[in-house]
């Protein structure tokens, strides 16, 4: 269901369908738009110049899917924000959010932002790789069954062999 405070914001736009590995936005490109996820899921992902690269999110049905810090800064792209499934999504100018009329769904997109925001810092500051992988695994239950090892591993800044030894050892438990 769609939040109240969203649904202004989608009532004119048209839903497309993107198939699996779209990039919806390009790292080092300007971002102009949000895109809101009516199916699919997607990342946001940092490439490195040696071709590595870093999960920062996940993005799933009914969720908002942009760069806050570069919506307001202003500035070009640090991520790319990519479909990992198939999907269906709305495009909706970021230019909207600066509208008064549009001031709850601002409001509404930022406070989530930070809430997740701190709670992700908090995993990182408080636990080890091991306790990552537990508090993902018992906040977000789904994201197992969802998501590649890698993109997993990654989102808590491991690699996959470590993520597999890690899940190896917590089975054997």
């Amino acid at each position: 269901m769609t939040p109240d405070w969203l649904q202004p914001l989608l009532d004119t736009r048209r839903l497309r369908a993107v198939p699996a590995s779209t990039f919806l936005q390009r790292q080092g490109e300007k971002q102009n738009v949000f895109f809101w996820l009516k199916e699919g899921i997607a990342r946001a992902v940092y490439h490195s110049e040696q071709g590595g690269e870093r999960i920062k999110e996940f993005y799933f049905p009914g969720e908002c899917c942009f760069l806050y810090l570069n919506w307001l800064m202003g500035n070009a792209a640090d991520y790319s924000l990519q479909m990992l499934t198939d999907g269906v999504v709305a495009e909706v100018p970021l230019s909207e959010l600066d509208k008064e009329k549009n001031a709850p769904a601002r409001l509404a997109l930022l406070t989530q932002q930070v809430m997740y925001k701190e709670k992700k810092e908090q995993m990182f500051l408080l636990n080890n790789p091991q306790q990552r992988w537990q508090y993902v695994q018992e906040n977000f239950p789904d994201w197992e069954a969802l998501l590649a090892q890698k993109d997993l591993a990654s989102y808590i800044g491991i690699s996959a062999v470590s993520l597999s030894r890690i899940r190896g050892r917590l089975n054997k438990g």
